[in-house]
């Protein structure tokens, strides 16, 4: 991964023409997620949008927006009555796909959600599962340290997040950890709407089989306890049923598909950059600034939508109410607005203004528990193999959509 800085003025996006040499195709009007060619320019494709093209239109399939600064981000993630999250945040949902709750939905019903849930996983919850999670990493390094190379992701990378969240948080057994994966990853990335529609119904009747059972058991004080006591809305009503699987689902999803790109990102940077690892390993004290700088240029959620309530205007561009709009997070962490060479890892910069956790009202539940998984593992990693790199003859492989996702990483010591 580059590190050095990117110069590319702000100013007026270049010509159509100039846009379809350099990209493949226009991205004013003609943007995809899931072009192949956004996967493979990704950081170049991030800096040319937030330095050219505040707004930016895509056609696929019933068409969405993208709004890139950082301003304009924050702006829009803050003001829920015109950005409603209630009719989802994947654009050209596939038909018939719940809404994840709390994600996919706006006051009330979110604040009266987060409202319990968000004890769960306060900074001082999340803090007592340091020494867990910390067992673990060395665990899985103990699995392929003696052999002197390992595949990150498969060996390391997708199994710490989804152990941290599981073991500790909700109590389910890992050995089903790989199909949930696999279940998100293809919900997530498979071009094939169809398909990631039944991977996520998978994900949905296993968590929605357990969410049962526990029900059926004596009352815990735990996260699950928490969902299946439910909530009031506003109505009186109480929270249905399908909204209790939803919210598990949804946590599932945050916690074991978002954390292993920054964790593998930062691992890939130190690998390839010693001089970087070597100032982490004589100043252990720079870890948790490192994983700031680290979440910022290696963002997980590129974009999450909003349905806008009412026109609006945004940068010069009109936008219809009823028009899907995509807020995207990772082009506003590399603002050059706020902050100076942002195309550059700078492990000494000091307040890193990202919003890789999301912001406003619906910004990540689980962050702080994200934040011990990354630093542990760096923690740990540094202690325990100080001297690795990237194994000859590959590189990591992405896959990129609403979300980033690095599919393998060989490394040798």
């Amino acid at each position: 991964m580059k590190d050095e800085p990117i110069t590319l003025p702000l100013g007026e996006p270049p010509t159509k023409g100039q846009m379809i040499a350099r990209f493949g195709r226009d991205l004013v009007t003609d943007f995809d997620l899931d072009d192949p060619g956004f996967n493979d320019k990704f950081d170049e494709t991030l800096d040319f949008l937030v330095r050219k093209c505040p707004v930016v239109h895509s056609q696929v399939g019933r068409g969405y927006y993208l709004i890139n600064t950082q301003d304009d981000v924050r702006r829009s993630a803050q003001d829920w009555q015109t950005f409603s999250s209630a009719k989802g945040y994947m654009p050209n949902r596939p038909e018939g796909m719940p809404y994840l709750m709390p994600e996919e939905s706006d006051p009330p019903i979110h604040t009266e959600w987060r409202k319990v849930l968000n004890p769960h996983l306060s900074p001082k919850v999340s803090l007592s599962y340091e020494q867990p999670i910390r067992d673990d990493v060395n665990e899985l390094i103990d699995r392929f340290i003696n052999s002197g190379e390992c595949e990150f992701i498969g060996e390391f990378g997708a199994l710490l997040p989804g152990w941290a969240f599981f073991k500790n948080v909700l109590g389910l057994p890992i050995v089903d950890l790989a199909m949930l994966i696999e279940g998100v990853e293809e919900g997530t990335f498979s071009p094939d709407l169809g398909t990631r529609a039944r991977h996520f119904g998978n994900v949905f009747a296993y968590l929605e089989k357990h969410l049962r059972w526990r029900s059926e058991q004596s009352e815990r004080d735990d996260l699950i306890g928490t969902i299946l006591k439910g909530v009031t809305y506003d109505n009186g009503e109480p929270a249905p049923w399908e909204h209790m699987v939803s919210i598990l689902v949804d946590l599932t999803f945050g916690g074991i598909a978002t954390t292993t790109f920054v964790m593998a990102s930062a691992i890939h940077h130190l690998a390839t950059h010693p001089d970087q690892r070597q100032l982490l390993i004589d100043n252990p004290a720079m870890i948790d600034n490192a994983i700031e700088e680290y979440a910022r240029f290696f963002p997980p959620l590129v974009a999450l939508g909003r349905t806008c309530t009412r026109n609006v205007e945004i940068a010069g561009t009109e936008i219809r109410a009823g028009e899907f709009v995509m807020l995207t997070y990772a082009a506003a962490s590399r603002d050059p607005r706020h902050m100076e060479d942002p195309g550059k890892i700078d492990l000494t910069r000091t307040g890193i203004p990202h919003s890789t956790f999301g912001v406003g009202w619906h910004r990540c539940i689980g962050s702080n528990l994200a934040r011990i998984e990354l630093s542990t593992t760096i923690e740990e990693w540094l202690k325990r193999i100080p001297e690795f790199s990237v194994k000859p003859g590959t590189e990591p492989v992405y896959v990129t959509g609403y979300l980033r996702s690095m599919r393998k990483l060989e490394l040798v010591w």
